[in-house]
């Protein structure tokens, strides 16, 4: 499409890159991965800050980076807002004076003003950033970044400098406001819950390469490998050896830890081979002990409560199953559903692994760090 923001970027060195991406106007594009794994160096080389040694940035069909024509325009003169992780305000001039660095014309004291009111500053104009919360600094950076009227906005880990209630405050904003721009949007961020409520769609970085792409339930239910799925933190990640396919059921059977389960049938996987498997956490049902269900016949296994976490909405329960490997499964159930089932530390309890939930990926070995 003409407004997409599309990204090729490659080199060996010093910063190893294998990038490509693609962002539509109006999409939120959350990168995440581990530190040092080359985010940062893709937003400073879409704003020009960092030449690569290969590759191509196009936006809004003009082409800002082309490394085979020897093209690259300076950050002036391509078309970005970006709020850096430091927020880079001028300390001596105050929010209003701020946004007028990215503005000219001689409505620009105005137009600062607009963009105030737009990032809910009004009345703020006159203060220096030493005398705004981290929460106003963060919103006058982002006013400031949208003065350009910016062909892209690029947000390097913009929420990591305030406290986690202004957090939650400024991700609610960002989301109501980044609806109104039809604009390619990059957010880069170590937080995968923000990345997934804030992100169109995901793209996964590790060692300057793109592992995977897409939106955001897809990305963390679907992981393409076991290493996307330990860099996004998926629970319930184990080795499992694939026994057979089953057309009539539309079953694969899966030996597993001394047990054999049943997932969905994958025959991209042949028998004998070994795989890596995962079940999201809302996946694993409890077995209630005052109603028993004929779900309970799915792939049951048994083990002890060996923790509790209740954040929000959501009790984490921990269980160690019962075999020689004492492996540990994560089950999410509301509050309520723990507190009915009387769940504690150190009672037995019984699961179902639902079938269709459980995704198969080719076999990658761990490697501790």
């Amino acid at each position: 499409m003409n407004g997409d923001l599309v990204v090729e970027l490659a080199q060996n060195g010093p910063i190893p890159l294998a990038v490509e991406l693609r962002c539509a106007p109006g999409q939120v594009l959350a990168l995440v991965g581990p530190s040092g794994s080359g985010k940062s160096t893709v937003l400073r080389s879409i704003a020009g800050l960092y030449r690569p040694g290969r590759g191509r940035v196009s936006c809004a069909g003009q082409t800002w980076l082309a490394t085979d024509r020897n093209l690259s325009l300076p950050p002036q003169v391509r078309r970005v807002g970006m709020v850096f992780q430091s927020y880079a305000l001028m300390p001596h001039l105050n929010a209003l004076d701020n946004i007028r660095l990215g503005l000219s014309g001689p409505a620009h004291r105005q137009r600062a003003r607009e963009l105030l009111a737009r990032v809910h500053l009004e009345g703020l104009e006159d203060r220096r950033p030493g005398e705004l919360s981290g929460g106003q600094q963060q919103r006058v950076a982002l006013a400031r970044a949208l003065a350009r009227d910016p062909q892209v906005l690029l947000l390097d880990e913009p929420f990591s400098a305030v406290d986690q209630v202004t957090r939650r405050k400024l991700r609610l904003e960002l989301a109501a406001l980044t609806r109104t721009l039809q604009i390619p949007i990059l957010l880069v961020t170590h937080d995968l819950d923000e990345a997934a409520m804030l992100g169109d769609r995901l793209c996964v970085i590790h060692a300057g390469h793109t592992l995977q792409s897409g939106l955001p339930q897809q990305v963390l239910r679907h992981p393409e490998t076991a290493t996307v799925a330990r860099l996004m933190d998926v629970g319930n990640l184990f080795e499992g050896q694939v026994l057979e396919h089953r057309e009539g059921p539309n079953i694969t059977r899966l030996a597993w830890a001394g047990r054999i389960l049943e997932a969905r049938l994958d025959r991209r996987f042949a028998p004998g081979e070994r795989v890596n498997w995962l079940i999201p956490g809302d996946s694993v049902l409890l077995h209630q002990r005052r109603r028993p269900s004929r779900g309970e016949r799915e792939n049951p296994v048994y083990g002890r409560v060996v923790e509790l976490l209740t954040l929000g909405g959501l009790t984490t329960v921990l269980i160690r199953l019962q075999d020689p490997a004492r492996l540990t499964l994560t089950l999410e159930l509301p509050p309520h559903v723990a507190r009915r089932n009387y769940l504690k530390i150190g009672e037995e309890v019984a699961v179902s692994l639902v079938a269709e939930a459980i995704h198969l990926m080719p076999w990658q070995p761990h490697h501790r760090s």
